[in-house]
């Protein structure tokens, strides 16, 4: 896809010779950045303030000089790494602002079980199957210090204000934490596809690179492995690595408190309803 970029200035040109190798942008005896000439449709310039010297220059080619200050704002490609910069010259002086590399988007890992859908390889928040992530309240997209319900998004006191039972059961993308941290496809599974996990998995209580947990194996022959996390209430975590606890996207329809999970420990693996304000860990699924 060809690039905009629209540059504050005093005059309007357009830029022939698109031809050349590369677009070079050059002010106060620096070279500022090059950039593809196939990536670039046009530059505009408007009206601003005086200043600065500006130059823009095609290989070994003058194209442009403009004598004002220009507040640059576009998206450069160097080396292959996309900045995101506001570049501002004045009097002489080259101020470069926001020059941090755009964060490359992340792609995560999946198994297919040979279930409905397919689940993640690591919880959210966490870069290896061991690591035991970030801990979320149930319907919260951020890890916090305190779980409680003084801290809870959608409990005001008294009651709950979103997810009572009579509203919905299921959440919204907006407060699922999957959905809300790794964005695609990705979202909390629901307490069906918990059970079809639980139903229809073998289930292995294995220590793997020094943690605890279960090694679930799909009716495929492929597998995931889930630790131990624990939980957390208050500011403590609880049980890590004897315990382990996820939630699913699906609100327990008999007291509006709770919600849905699945909990193991060595000898046992169920579904459970806990209280929605606790810290968990989320294993993704996606289809």
């Amino acid at each position: 896809m060809k690039r905009i970029f629209t540059l504050i200035a005093m005059v309007v040109v357009s830029l022939i010779a698109m031809a050349q190798t590369n677009q070079l942008v050059w002010a106060n005896g620096q070279l500022l950045y090059a950039t593809p000439t196939d990536k670039v449709d046009s530059l505009t310039y408007d009206a601003s303030f005086e200043g600065d010297t500006l130059f823009f220059i095609m290989p070994h080619k003058l194209v442009q000089t403009v004598h004002d200050t220009v507040f640059v704002h576009d998206t450069v490609f160097v080396h292959d790494t996309v900045y995101e910069q506001e570049i501002v010259y004045v009097h002489d002086t080259i101020y470069i602002n926001n020059c941090e590399p755009e964060e490359p988007e992340t792609t995560y890992e999946y198994v297919d079980l040979g279930l409905s859908v397919k689940w993640a390889t690591c919880n959210v928040g966490a870069t290896t199957p061991e690591e035991y992530g970030d801990y979320f309240a149930w319907g919260e997209v951020e890890p916090k210090t305190n779980y409680n319900l003084d801290t809870y998004k959608y409990y005001d006191g008294s009651n709950f204000t979103k997810y009572t039972g009579s509203d919905k059961t299921v959440l919204d993308p907006e407060d699922d934490a999957a959905t809300a941290n790794w964005g695609g496809s990705w979202r909390m599974p629901t307490k069906a596809e918990q059970d079809e996990l639980r139903n229809n998995c073998t289930w292995t209580w294995i220590t793997q690179s020094g943690v605890n947990g279960y090694k679930v194996t799909g009716p495929n022959g492929n597998s995931i492995f889930l630790p131990a996390a624990g939980y957390v209430y208050g500011g403590a975590l609880y049980y890590a690595g004897s315990y382990g606890d996820y939630w699913s996207s699906s609100l327990y329809t008999g007291s509006p408190y709770n919600a849905y999970g699945v909990y193991f420990y060595s000898d046992d693996v169920g579904w459970y309803y806990g209280i929605r304000c606790c810290g968990l860990a989320v294993r993704p699924v996606c289809k």
